[in-house]
């Protein structure tokens, strides 16, 4: 391994002969808002005789009076660090959280450049079973990954995640012995560390090169192996020698052998929930005080207050664009006879009508929302209306609906969708041609699929130079990619390609929020009501990579990532648009759901379509 380091002592970047222009961590300079402060092994601790932050540089530091620090690397084949915290007091001190910074590049500066200098970072803290491994985002050559050898670490958080450094970057990522001070709660609870005067506390990392993702994990020395994280109630999982099982829907935290734990989900059969969360719709998410067809709408619901959510200006809590995820669960629900059938109907019936009214323009063109001002039409919004109407065509048999969804496409096509990955774009197309054919529309039907074919040849030869979208590069562009590949067809090797970018988004953590899931890191803020800019674990858009997987016919991969968002569900149906995962973010408590229940129906809605 070849590193560079400050003359502090500290890393500055990780070099490997495959990958000669990939830093692994973030360069300062080039990635403005990456600082000394954040600089690798920088951190801070919190205790009960006061705070302090000390630096990257390799000796002795002193954060809080009576409390040393001192760190030892060792380079060679591996970098071998120590962090050593000694009570140097004459009285006992609680340490209620220690932050150690680990600056990986996991930022998407571009498209190409994400796949050839930046990488994933997969982070697992699980006690003393933890590490992170940092892939390069083309999911090709070595990886880099850091193993705890000694010590534990429980809980990570984010800093540098604000509406500053904004939706490209993963932020600043710190790993803790604890963070019990700020967050207690978190990753199933805070150990409290105590040292009496003279005693210490240590904390040994190693840091290396490993030829694939999977050498590394054997590198790890699981004390268990665990093939599967997720069941139905009243089933059971295997974890090592254990069988765990519980017969109410939620995550069950589960110690493993030698001082670890990790997370399972027990979830209520797919029916049942799906029966539940339509009812929980009808009920809570449509702004019945207004008159029809507006009453007829799909808004966001606080859980907290009991309230649906206004817009307020904000487009991702308009009464469009993803809130489409409601009535089309409805439409999945329908289909398969679940529910009430009378309630479901009128409900479909009503929003079509405030669709028609206010969503779709009489040449197709799709808004964001009833009372949303934009200055373009936002194209991801087309195909889910899209589908939908095709779907309204199967239950209804209206020929207008089959109609409006053929408009629609064309319409996306005219804006320049041929430049985009659209989000369910190539499934909407293939069932509107379909529907088509058998409705004496072939010709029509043709044109649809020519189209989507030079689409797929489009981006088949584009190769790393993606375009960027409303994130310049995000798993939730790869995922369509793969199916627009997937089910085309006639591009191979661009498949194989994407298929790599989109698996290298999820990690092989042994926890069901994590395992296989698409890093996302925004979401909680745009999509949620309290702002926090970190890490959503599962996210809704995760389960794009499940549908793109079961297309590429990776079904058993697909299924486990489909079932994991059902975390983002209580037993009553009850939902949350996002669950961020941290600790903290930018020092606020996080590890928590936010109280907004939005647009994470999308979960369940693909889930279903998919089988």
């Amino acid at each position: 391994m070849t590193a560079s380091f400050h003359e502090d002592g500290s890393p500055l970047r990780f070099t490997h002969p495959d990958l000669p222009g990939h830093p692994f961590l973030l360069q300062e300079g080039a990635d403005r808002w990456h600082t000394p402060a954040h600089r690798w092994g920088s951190g801070f601790a919190i205790t009960s005789r006061g705070s302090g932050r000390w630096s990257a540089a390799s000796g002795r530091h002193e954060p809080v009076p009576g409390l040393t620090l001192t760190i030892t690397r060792s380079p060679g084949d591996t970098l071998t660090e120590t962090y050593t915290w000694t009570n140097t007091g004459d009285r006992q001190i609680t340490l209620g959280s220690l932050a150690i910074s680990l600056p990986l590049r996991d930022v998407y500066d571009s498209a190409e450049d994400s796949l050839t200098r930046a990488c994933h970072a997969h982070v697992w803290t699980g006690g003393a079973w933890s590490w992170v491994l940092a892939q390069p985002m083309s999911g090709e050559g070595p990886v880099l990954g850091t193993i705890v050898r000694e010590g534990a670490l429980w809980a990570y958080s984010i800093e540098s995640r604000n509406i500053g450094s904004g939706s490209n970057v993963r932020g600043h990522i710190l790993l803790h012995v604890t963070d019990h001070a700020r967050n207690p709660g978190a990753f199933g609870g805070q150990p409290e560390i105590t040292l009496d005067p003279g005693q210490s506390s240590t904390l040994r990392l190693e840091t290396g090169f490993h030829p694939t993702a999977e050498a590394f994990l054997a590198a790890t020395r699981p004390p268990v192996t665990i093939e599967h994280l997720v069941a139905e109630t009243g089933a059971s999982l295997r974890i090592g020698d254990r069988d765990i099982t519980s017969a109410e829907h939620g995550i069950v935290h589960v110690d493993l052998p030698g001082g670890s734990r990790t997370a399972v989900l027990f979830h209520t059969p797919q029916r049942e929930l799906v029966e539940r969360r339509v009812a929980r719709v009808l009920a809570d998410h449509r702004p019945l005080h207004l008159d029809a067809p507006e009453r007829h709408a799909f808004v966001p619901y606080d859980n907290a207050t009991g309230l649906t959510q206004p817009a307020n200006g904000w487009g991702d809590w308009t009464d469009g664009a993803e809130r489409l995820a409601m009535p089309t669960l409805l439409q999945q629900a329908r289909l398969r006879g679940w529910g009430e059938a009378g309630a479901i109907d009128r409900a479909l019936h009503g929003w079509s009508a405030f669709a028609r009214k206010w969503l779709v323009t009489d040449d197709g063109t799709v808004r964001r929302g009833s009372h949303f001002t934009e200055r373009t039409p936002r194209l991801y919004n087309f195909p889910w209306l899209a589908h939908f109407f095709a779907d309204q065509f199967r239950l209804y048999g209206e020929a207008a609906d089959l109609d409006l969804a053929a408009r629609i496409i064309e319409r996306a096509y005219d804006l320049g969708a041929i430049d985009h990955l659209l989000l369910g774009f190539p499934e909407a197309i293939r069932q509107v041609a379909a529907q088509l054919d058998e409705n004496d529309q072939a010709a029509r039907a043709d044109a649809l699929r020519e189209r989507l074919a030079k689409h797929a040849a489009h981006f088949a030869h584009l190769g790393t130079a993606l375009p960027s979208h409303e994130v310049n590069y995000e798993q939730s562009m790869v995922a369509p990619l793969v199916s627009l590949l997937a089910l085309d067809g006639g591009h191979p090797e661009a498949l194989a390609r994407a298929l790599r970018w989109l698996r290298a988004f999820g990690g092989p953590q042994p926890h069901v929020r994590l395992r296989d899931i698409g890093i996302r890191h925004w979401d909680g803020f745009w999509f949620g009501r309290e702002r926090l800019y970190g890490d959503v674990f599962p996210h809704y858009w995760s389960v794009l990579t499940a549908v793109a997987l079961t297309q590429a016919g990776e079904t058993e991969s697909a299924a486990a990532i489909f079932r994991a968002n059902l975390a983002a569900y209580t037993a009553d149906a009850a939902a949350t648009c996002a669950f961020v995962m941290p600790s903290c973010v930018e020092g606020i408590p996080a590890h928590r759901p936010d109280p907004l229940a939005n647009d994470q129906d999308w979960a369940l809605t693909l889930w279903l379509r998919s089988t």
